[in-house]
């Protein structure tokens, strides 16, 4: 058992290191992600501008076409006016002459509604493009100094990985979920040495006849308190000291 309890120990400090290492990125971590879900959000915006006022240009472009046609059909029913040899001829062309009419009208009231969603976008997408470069230029500051503290620490977090891999594989599969699971809920502290006959982690006094308990290392005991897994100082000091 005092084997089991000291390669637990092991592992929660090399744990702590890693802990450390971590802590020196502060938010970065957190801040590049951020920026990126803003920068891909705010991009899907432009795109989905761009899409719409590139839609509207096509939209318009085809209208032009139906107008010139429309216009060019007009143009040859007034000519045939002049042609016709009786009324009802008359009234088909006056018919085609004003349904062309109102389909020309049509089409160059929808091109202003057009233009004025053109303008409207454009301007929209003008003003969201310096707010996304910004961001760019942010998250890039922001990847250079992570980058930079990962650099500096890389080979040293290298180091202890594989040291944490080896010591990991030596704790009994039991143990290793117990101390991951205490781990995950104890802000990385799973194993904790008495101190001053308290528990060094939330800091409860462990009764008397526990703490004999605990420097006999017969078994594995947790704090009552905190449910962290308590070692004897002596045992503490030894893995320390290896």
């Amino acid at each position: 058992m005092v084997n089991r309890l000291k390669v637990l120990y092991e592992l929660q400090l090399i744990d702590d290191k890693l802990d450390q290492l971590e802590e020196l990125r502060g938010d970065l971590p957190l801040a590049v992600n951020d920026l990126t879900g803003r920068i891909n959000e705010k991009k899907e915006v432009i795109d989905s501008k761009i899409k719409e006022k590139d839609d509207a240009v096509e939209k318009r472009k085809n209208n032009d076409n139906d107008i010139a046609k429309m216009n060019s059909d007009l143009k040859k029913y007034k000519a045939q006016l002049y042609k016709v040899r009786n009324n009802k001829e008359y009234d088909a062309l006056t018919k085609e002459i004003d349904h062309s009419e109102e389909s020309i009208e049509k089409f160059e009231n929808e091109n202003i509604a057009l233009e004025e969603l053109m303008e409207k976008l454009k301007i929209e997408i003008d003003e969201l493009t310096p707010e996304l470069d910004e961001l760019n230029e942010e998250l890039k500051t922001k990847e250079e100094e992570l980058k930079k503290i990962i650099k500096s620490n890389e080979k040293e977090e290298d180091n202890l990985k594989v040291e944490r891999d080896k010591v990991a594989n030596t704790v009994r599969k039991p143990d290793y979920n117990a101390y991951m699971r205490i781990r995950k809920a104890k802000a990385g502290k799973a194993v904790v040495p008495i101190i001053r006959s308290a528990c060094s982690g939330c800091h409860n006094v462990v009764p008397p006849q526990r703490q004999i308990e605990i420097r006999q290392s017969k078994r594995m005991f947790n704090c009552e308190s905190c449910g962290r897994i308590l070692i004897s100082q002596d045992i503490a000091d030894e893995v320390k000291a290896a």
